[in-house]
C-alpha cells in the first residue's frame, strides 16, 4: 500500500518494497532460464542442435528492450543487464568458448565480455591469426577481433586474414576506449620506458608528449602486454585499461589520456555459421577490379544504383600480384534483403573476385 503524499515512507519500508521486487525479479528470472532451456529442447529435438546462439535474434531481442526503456536507468545500463541475463541463459543451452587477441586485459577481451557477457569460456590468443585458427579449427564457437579504431583507422591485420579465411562475420561490437597510464613508479618523473600497442600509442601522443616527454616508447603485440612488463620492470610504465591495471596489480597514474574523447574501437565477431537479418544489419565483402579505367566506379555504381549506403571501404595488396589490390566494403543492409541480393549480384558479374564475409547485426550500444 503507497502511503499518502504528505506521508513520506520510512526506510524500513522502502527497503521492504526492495525485497519485495527482488523476489519478483529472481522468479522472472528464473521462469526465463526454464524457458531457454526448453528452446534448446526444441532444437535438438528439430535437428538444429548446432545454432543455440543466434545473434540476429540476440539482435532483436535488445532492441527491443531499449526500445521501451521507461528509465530511470540509462540505455546502457539496460543494455548490459539484459546482455547479462541473456549470457546466462544461453549458458543452460550450450556453453560457448569465445576467442580472443589476448592477453588477459586486452580492450578486445572487454569488447567480448560486452558483447557475450560473462557467462562464456574466455581463451586468449596472442595474435589475430591465432583467433581466426581457434574458430576456424572449431576450438572455439567465436572469435572477437578489431577491426578499426575512429582515430586511427584500420587494424589490416584483421582485415588480411579473411582473405583466405573460410569463417564469416557474425556480429560487430563498438566500445568507447579510454587509455590509463599504469606502473608502479613514484611519479611521472621516475618512468624511464613506456610501453603500447602501436596504435595505443599514436592515441595518446599529444598527451605523452606533454607529461612524458622524451620517455623510450616501446611498441608491444598488445597494451595488456605492456602492462605485464611495466609489471616486471623498474622504472616501466604503460598504456592500458583499468581492468589491466587490476589484473596486473598496478596503480593508475593517470586516466583517460587518450587525445580524443570519442575514442572508439570497431571489433568484429566471427564464426563459422551465417548471421540471419535482424531488421537492421551490415554486409561485408571483398572484391577486385578488372585492371581498366572506372572499374572501381562501375561496383560503387552497383550499390548507388539500388540506393544502399557505404559505410567503410579499404584497400590491401591482394599478394598475388605486384600492384593489384582487394578492396574491403562495409555497406546497409542484409544480402537477403532484396535490392541488396540484387546489388551483390550485379557487382559477381562485373568483379574479377567478390568474397562475401557475412551479413550481421550492427551494433547495438
Amino acid at each position: 500500500m503507497t502511503p499518502p503524499a504528505d506521508l513520506p515512507e520510512t526506510l524500513a519500508a522502502l527497503r521492504e518494497r526492495i525485497d519485495a521486487v527482488d523476489e519478483r525479479l529472481l522468479e522472472l528470472l528464473s521462469e526465463r532460464a526454464r524457458l531457454a532451456s526448453r528452446v534448446a529442447a526444441v532444437k535438438l529435438a528439430e535437428g538444429n542442435g548446432g545454432s543455440f546462439y543466434r545473434p540476429e535474434r540476440e539482435a532483436q531481442v535488445l532492441r527491443g528492450i531499449l526500445a521501451r526503456n521507461p528509465g530511470p536507468l540509462p540505455d546502457e545500463e539496460v543494455g548490459r543487464l539484459f546482455r547479462e541475463i541473456m549470457s546466462a541463459c544461453l549458458a543452460l543451452e550450450q556453453p560457448l568458448t569465445v576467442a580472443y587477441l589476448g592477453p588477459v586485459g586486452t580492450w578486445t577481451e572487454a569488447a567480448a565480455s560486452k558483447h557475450f557477457g560473462h557467462s562464456v569460456a574466455m581463451r586468449s590468443a596472442a595474435s589475430i591469426a591465432e583467433v581466426f585458427r581457434e574458430v576456424e579449427g572449431g576450438g572455439c564457437a567465436f572469435g572477437v577481433v578489431p577491426v578499426e579504431n575512429s582515430i586511427e583507422g584500420v587494424v589490416t591485420h584483421t582485415l588480411d586474414n579473411f582473405a583466405d579465411s573460410p569463417l564469416v562475420i557474425c556480429g560487430e561490437v563498438e566500445l568507447r576506449i579510454h587509455h590509463c597510464l599504469l606502473g608502479r613508479v613514484a611519479a611521472l618523473g621516475d618512468a624511464r620506458r613506456l610501453y603500447g600497442h602501436p596504435q595505443a600509442l599514436a592515441q595518446c601522443r599529444r598527451w605523452v608528449d606533454g607529461h612524458l616527454a622524451g620517455i623510450e616508447r616501446l611498441p608491444v603485440p598488445s597494451n595488456a602486454e605492456g602492462a605485464r612488463r611495466a609489471a616486471g620492470e623498474e622504472g616501466a610504465v604503460a598504456i592500458a585499461s583499468e581492468a589491466a591495471a587490476a589484473h596486473y596489480d598496478l596503480r593508475v597514474l593517470a586516466a583517460r589520456i587518450e587525445d580524443e574523447p570519442d575514442n572508439t574501437t570497431r571489433f568484429l565477431v566471427i564464426g563459422r555459421q551465417a548471421s540471419g537479418s535482424s531488421g537492421d544489419d551490415k554486409t561485408s565483402l571483398i572484391f577486385a577490379t578488372p585492371n581498366r579505367p572506372g572499374a572501381l566506379r562501375d561496383i560503387l555504381d552497383c550499390l548507388a544504383g539500388a540506393g544502399i549506403s557505404l559505410s567503410r571501404i579499404e584497400s590491401r595488396p591482394s599478394r598475388r600480384a605486384m600492384w593489384e589490390y582487394l578492396f574491403y566494403v562495409d555497406l546497409d543492409g542484409h544480402a537477403s534483403d532484396p535490392h541488396v541480393a540484387a546489388a551483390l549480384a550485379e557487382i559477381e558479374s562485373r568483379a574479377t573476385l567478390v568474397k562475401r564475409l557475412g551479413s550481421y547485426p550492427r551494433a547495438v550500444l
